[in-house]
């Protein structure tokens, strides 16, 4: 629809005003129906697109790079080319948290379920041996490790199938390099064979000491979290507080002594719910980190609404930071088996950013209030004190109703 030149005679369809313009100065609304061909719609949808692209290019890089420069740009009415403070930092916030909950989520499944120590395969030894004596010390000092790893007691089947795998890849390793020292390979029935397991009553008697291994063995019971009680507070907050604390003490016996499956369910709802509880916790956050600058800056005139301005853009850098190391972190762990160079230069950078975050918060307040270095960096320190038991605070409480999930 081409924009129309004159609005005589034409009014709101919603409030009756006499538009003069596309929208109307009573309600807002605008002169177009919102009832158009399909192609209207993805033209309007496509401005809509490049337009956010362009406030991106505008906000992204001096957020990352220009301290305190998209504040001084609000604060002086120039906000139309960049993204809302607010906005801003909750895309960023969503983002980096979801960013990180997928490397967390990488890191966690090499955590074993049930408590179980990981199998540690570790043929070094074997490959630089320099006589087959040696090959062969060595891979009886890693098979060694691997039985009394599988005779610690009751594993589960990942576990027992994994250690028989290590065993296998073991004596394949200890082959190889008895054959490059000029001695005689393993046999294949003695590199697949599994290793032996002592009888429970054996372990039992081992461990125990007891010569009677038909002795029953006491079975101990974890007791129950205890109902929370705390007289200050109402009886149903303190109820609230027992159901969250019995809760998180059934999801962790699961993960401790569940089977296989439920262990895992546990450990992958402690972590959904952790990350849940995250971003709520930020946002509550800010106001506080907010204040804190409107307690030590209390003489500079400035209205809360300013501080809490400066607080939205800081939480964004820092987001866009951890969005940017988290995301360096995983392409660098794709990438260093085929090109550890990248690896490393990644490594490089992601320790850059960790160096900048302090930095350019620093410079940022600096730039804002504009006082001299040692009031300005006096006052950093205590507000980044401050602030920072405060968030260790806010993170337990959050990552204990998490794992209460």
């Amino acid at each position: 629809m081409k924009p129309l030149t004159s609005y005589e005679g034409l009014h709101c369809a919603n409030c009756g005003a006499s538009m003069q313009g596309e929208f109307c100065h009573e309600c807002g609304q605008s002169i177009h129906s919102v009832l158009k061909p399909v192609h209207g719609m993805f033209e309007e949808t496509l401005e809509t697109v490049l337009h956010i692209d362009g406030r991106i290019v505008h906000t992204l890089p001096p957020l990352l790079l220009k301290p305190g420069f998209l504040t001084l740009e609000y604060f002086s009415g120039r906000r139309v080319r960049y993204i809302a403070p607010f906005r801003l930092m909750f895309v960023l916030c969503l983002l980096s948290f979801f960013v990180f909950h997928l490397a967390i989520d990488q890191v966690a499944n090499k955590i074993p379920t049930n408590g179980h120590p990981l199998v540690n395969v570790d043929s070094r030894a074997i490959e630089s041996a320099a006589s087959p004596a040696e090959v062969r010390k060595a891979l009886q000092d890693e098979l060694d490790d691997l039985q009394r790893a599988k005779e610690s007691g009751v594993l589960p089947q990942n576990l027992l199938d994994q250690i028989d795998a290590g065993t296998r890849t073991l004596r394949g390793t200890a082959s190889r390099r008895l054959v490059e020292l000029g001695a005689a390979p393993m046999s294949a029935a003695s590199i697949a064979a599994p290793l032996p397991v002592a009888p429970a009553a054996s372990r039992d008697t081992a461990k125990t000491g007891d010569a009677t291994p038909d002795k029953p063995r006491q079975l101990t019971h974890e007791p129950e979290s205890q109902p929370v009680r705390i007289a200050w507070l109402p009886n149903v907050i303190n109820a609230r507080l027992t159901a969250l604390g019995q809760q998180l003490h059934k999801n962790w016996r699961t993960f401790k002594h569940g089977d296989a499956a439920a262990s895992a369910e546990a450990k992958q709802r402690m972590i959904n719910g952790v990350f849940g509880a995250l971003p709520p916790t930020m946002f509550v956050m800010i106001p506080i980190f907010a204040a804190l600058l409107k307690l030590f800056y209390l003489f500079r005139r400035r209205l809360y609404m300013e501080h809490l301005i400066v607080a939205l853009h800081s939480h964004a850098f820092m987001f866009l930071c951890l969005l940017l190391i988290t995301g360096t972190g995983m392409l660098s762990t794709w990438l260093h088996p085929h090109a550890a160079w990248i690896g490393y230069a990644l490594g490089w950078v992601r320790g850059l950013l960790v160096f900048w975050v302090p930095t350019y918060l620093l410079i940022m307040q600096k730039r804002i209030y504009g006082q001299g270095w040692p009031m300005t960096l006096l006052k950093f320190w205590f507000v980044g004190w401050c602030y920072f038991w405060l968030l260790m605070l806010a993170l337990t409480v959050a990552a204990a109703l998490g794992m209460a999930h």
